[in-house]
C-alpha cells in the first residue's frame, strides 16, 4: 500500500503541485468566499431586517453593484476552486492517510469545506437560473451555508496559518531551504525516510524537498503545464466565465452576456420579468376595473383608484431593478412619491410600511419597507415604465419601486400599504 501510495504520487507530480502555488490560488479564493459572504449578508438583510437595521438609499444603485459583485465573485469560484484541488489532488494518496486524531480532523474538516463549497457555489449558480432540483428551501440553506463555510475557512487558514506564511510572497517561498519544503508538501518527515529507504535517493543535485523527487528513479520527464501555463489558464478561464455574465449586471459587458439568463433590453417595455402575472396568478385581480390601491394607517383606511393616483403629482425617475439573480436593468419610472401618499394619511415620519401584492401566494407576497426608504423623494408607487403604461407583467395596475432595494421586495401587483 504505501509502495502503490508513493507510485500514486510520482504519477501526479507537477511543478504547480506546490506549497506556493496553492497559496497564490488559496488567497484568490478566500477573498472570492469573503465578497460573497459580505454581500449574501446585507442581500439577507435587506430581504429580512432585524428592527434596529436602518440601509442606505444612496447610491440609488447600490444594490445592483452589491448583488452584482455577490454573483460575479460566486461565478469566479469554480474555476479558482478547481484550480485549488488540482494542485492539492495528490495530497489524497498521502500516507499514512491519517496520522492521528488531530490529523484525521483536519482532513475531515478540509472534506467538508470542499464538498460545501461545491453545494454553495452550484445551487446559487442554479438560482440563478430560477432552477431548483432539490427539495429543500434555497435562501434558508444559502445562508446557513454562508455561514458554515465562513467557519470552517477560518479553521483551515488557522491550520494552515505557518505554510501561508511561509509561501505568502514569492520572495519567501524562494529563500525556503529543502528541509521546509519536505515539511510543507508532505507534512512528514518519516514518510520522506521511508520513501529513501524504499526507492533511492538516485536524483542528482540531492534533495530536491519533495516526496517524488526521491523516489523517482529516472530523470523526470518535464511537464507539459508550467506555473505560468497555469497561472494563465486559470486566470483565462475566470475571466471567460465572468465576462460573459456579468453582462446581466454591469451596461458596458452586455454585448458579452453569453451565458447570464437575462439580457439588458429583452423583455416587455425593454426590461426583462423575473416572474409573471401568470406565475403569480394575478392576471384577473390586475386587470379588474374595481382595483383600488388601500392605505391604512393608524386605523385609518382609504382607496385610491388609479385614475385618482395619476390625478396626484407624479413624479419621475430613474432607478434599476435589480434581482438577486444577479441581472439588473436601469429604467424610467414615473408615478406618486410614497412620502406623499403617506403625508395624506397624516402618517408619523418615523412610519414604516408593509406591501402587500395582489399575489395570494409566495415568499415576497408581502413586504416590509423602512422608514428611510418611505421618506425618500425616488420611492415611488409606479403607474408607467418608460413611457408607456405599466405592463400587466411588470406590476400593472401599481407596483413600488424604491433606491437600493432587492427586486423582490420591488413588490408588484400592489393591493394594501399597511404602518406598522
Amino acid at each position: 500500500m504505501r509502495r502503490l501510495m508513493y507510485e500514486a504520487q510520482r504519477a501526479l507530480a507537477s511543478p504547480v503541485r506546490n506549497p506556493r502555488m496553492a497559496t497564490v490560488i488559496g488567497r484568490l479564493l478566500g477573498a472570492a468566499f469573503l465578497i460573497c459572504f459580505g454581500t449574501g449578508l446585507y442581500s439577507h438583510f435587506l430581504q429580512e431586517p432585524l428592527d434596529w437595521m436602518r440601509f442606505s438609499t444612496r447610491p440609488e444603485f447600490l444594490y445592483q453593484v452589491t448583488q452584482g459583485t455577490h454573483i460575479i465573485a460566486g461565478i469566479a469560484c469554480f474555476p479558482l476552486l478547481l484550480a485549488k484541488l488540482y494542485i492539492v489532488f495528490p495530497d489524497l494518496f498521502a500516507y499514512p492517510p491519517v496520522r492521528g486524531f488531530l490529523h484525521f480532523l483536519e482532513r475531515a474538516s478540509i472534506a467538508l469545506f470542499v464538498g460545501a463549497s461545491l453545494v454553495q457555489i452550484t445551487i446559487g449558480l442554479l438560482n440563478t437560473y430560477q432552477w431548483y432540483p432539490w427539495p429543500f428551501p434555497f435562501r434558508q440553506v444559502h445562508f446557513a451555508l454562508g455561514w458554515v463555510l465562513i467557519g470552517l475557512l477560518v479553521l483551515h487558514i488557522a491550520v494552515k496559518l505557518p505554510v501561508i506564511t511561509r509561501y505568502w510572497s514569492k520572495a519567501s517561498a524562494d529563500e525556503e531551504d529543502d528541509d521546509h519544503l519536505v515539511d510543507a508538501v508532505s507534512g512528514d518527515r518519516s514518510e520522506n525516510a521511508e520513501a529513501v529507504r524504499l526507492w533511492g535517493n538516485t536524483r542528482p543535485g540531492g534533495v530536491t524537498g519533495r516526496v517524488l523527487d526521491y523516489i523517482d528513479r529516472t530523470p523526470r520527464t518535464p511537464s507539459r503545464l508550467s506555473r505560468r501555463g497555469f497561472l494563465t489558464t486559470v486566470g483565462v478561464a475566470t475571466t471567460a466565465v465572468v465576462g460573459l455574465t456579468a453582462g446581466q449586471t454591469f451596461t458596458p459587458l452586455n454585448a458579452l452576456n453569453l451565458f447570464g439568463p437575462r439580457k439588458k433590453g429583452v423583455g416587455q417595455q425593454g426590461v426583462p420579468v423575473n416572474r409573471t402575472s401568470a406565475q403569480a396568478k394575478v392576471a384577473d385581480a390586475a386587470t379588474d376595473p374595481t382595483w383600488a390601491l388601500t392605505l391604512m394607517v393608524a386605523g385609518t383606511e382609504r382607496a385610491f383608484t388609479r385614475a385618482e393616483l395619476l390625478a396626484l403629482p407624479q413624479t419621475e425617475v430613474t432607478l434599476p431593478i435589480a434581482c438577486v439573480e444577479g441581472w439588473s436593468q436601469m429604467a424610467q419610472w414615473r408615478g406618486v412619491r410614497l412620502r406623499d401618499l403617506a403625508d395624506l394619511m397624516n402618517a408619523d415620519p418615523d412610519t414604516s410600511f408593509r406591501l402587500i401584492s395582489l399575489e395570494e401566494r409566495g415568499s415576497f407576497s408581502k413586504t416590509q419597507m423602512g422608514r428611510e426608504y418611505v421618506r425618500d423623494p425616488l420611492t415611488l408607487v409606479a403607474l408607467e415604465l418608460n413611457g408607456e403604461t405599466l405592463d400587466l407583467e411588470h406590476g400593472y395596475p401599481a407596483r413600488m419601486i424604491a433606491p437600493g432595494r432587492p427586486g423582490v421586495l420591488q413588490t408588484k401587483w400592489l393591493s394594501r400599504i399597511e404602518a406598522i
